[in-house]
């Protein structure tokens, strides 16, 4: 078994318990919850170099727990829970944006080649186009999440950026109803654009690999995690 075969699996399960963590906290779950999901971030990113025992990422896991193990009991582990949305949000919208660029390929092209098993210049010229614009799509709406968390992140009381640096928000949301946004709707909006493309791409192109929905997640999980990394390096 390779280091690979298992990070998958624990890597997803550290996605599905860091939203759920993170909203527990905002719930009055308190600072040493705050900490645990925070933690759970630096897992989710580490995971790899864990399970390679490799002595740098165990070094640089002990000493961030250790440091979150102190923040636990001071409000800096609740200020740093207002980050992870904002930035994953801007990174991957980022990254979407960066592939539209000259000579790289865009990413959902990447992702709708191999899937055909073709390169992405041998795709149907309307699907390549198609693929273009859907990258530019998500680019757009994860970079707009990131400007709508960053926002509700700066008026959330009593844990957001300006009460925390003793400025009250005019207009103020509550910390329960920034992390119901943060934590939980985010995910929606992602899983229903997913959801709701595929369904136009249904229409739009009758000659598909797969055989339908719950397939063509089983297509893309078989493109390996070779494939997500390089994707994404």
């Amino acid at each position: 078994m390779t280091v690979s075969s298992f990070s998958a699996p624990a890597r997803l399960l550290l996605a599905v318990a860091y939203p759920l963590l993170a909203h527990w906290a905002s719930h009055d779950g308190g600072g040493a919850v705050a900490a645990l999901a925070l933690a759970d971030l630096v897992l989710f990113v580490a995971i790899d170099g864990l399970l390679g025992l490799r002595a740098a990422a165990w070094a640089a896991v002990l000493a961030l727990c250790a440091g979150l193990a102190l923040a636990a009991r001071t409000p800096l582990a609740q200020m740093l829970l207002l980050a992870p949305p904002m930035l994953f949000n801007a990174w991957l919208g980022w990254w979407f944006g960066r592939s539209l660029r000259a000579p790289r390929e865009a990413l959902i092209t990447r992702i709708v080649a191999a899937l055909h098993e073709r390169a992405p210049a041998a795709l149907d010229p309307p699907l390549y186009r198609y693929t273009r614009r859907l990258t530019a799509l998500w680019a757009a709406v994860l970079l707009l999440l990131a400007l709508v968390n960053g926002a509700l992140a700066t008026i959330a009381v009593p844990d957001g950026l300006l009460a925390r640096l003793g400025h009250p928000p005019a207009f103020a949301i509550t910390q329960e109803q920034w992390s119901w946004f943060a934590n939980l709707l985010n995910y929606g909006i992602v899983g229903g654009l997913f959801a709701g493309e595929y369904l136009v791409r249904r229409r739009l192109f009758t000659q598909r690999p797969e055989t339908g929905f719950f397939d063509f997640l089983q297509r893309m999980a078989r493109l390996g995690p070779r494939f997500w990394r390089d994707l994404f390096s």
